[in-house]
């Protein structure tokens, strides 16, 4: 388990409370992405009815949710999907912006219910998350501690 695993928890809740509160969060996402980085809008132009918006978002927030807790599958799904956007002309830095778009939409949807043991978790999610988009090689992660530990 990671360092995240100590407040998996938190990461949960707040996505629950979300959840309760905004029945999709997929439009203030793509919303708040788009306003932040334009450029990115252009690769959605054939998603009108934010199919594919909503697809994505749901396979990140499932991500986060197994990257936070038990770790099956996520780190290694995250460097593939650096790679394969890549192919999408999704520059990995952007890519990697896209987690702290979804927390910040959290954050405005929970209001007064963002607590500050939340954010410290969602913080340390994010540094964690990073580390993995920032090393897409696989081989070398797997043999190389990330600065927070996971490996």
């Amino acid at each position: 388990m990671s360092d995240v695993a100590t407040a998996p928890n938190l990461i949960e809740a707040s996505l629950e409370i979300a959840a309760e509160r905004c029945e999709d969060l997929t439009p203030a996402v793509y919303r708040r992405l788009f306003a932040e980085h334009p450029q990115m809008e252009a690769l959605f132009i054939r998603d009108t009815n934010n199919l594919v918006k909503g697809e994505m978002l749901a396979r990140v927030i499932e991500a986060i949710l197994d990257f936070a807790g038990e770790r099956h599958y996520a780190a290694t799904l995250i460097q593939c999907e650096v790679i394969t956007h890549a192919g999408y002309d999704v520059p990995p830095d952007i890519f990697r912006l896209f987690f702290g778009t979804v927390a910040a939409e959290l954050r405005e949807v929970l209001g007064k219910d963002w607590t500050p043991p939340i954010d410290q978790a969602w913080r340390r999610l994010l540094e964690q998350l990073d580390f993995y988009v920032t090393h897409p090689d696989q081989a070398l992660t797997q043999n190389t501690s990330s600065p927070a530990g996971a490996a």
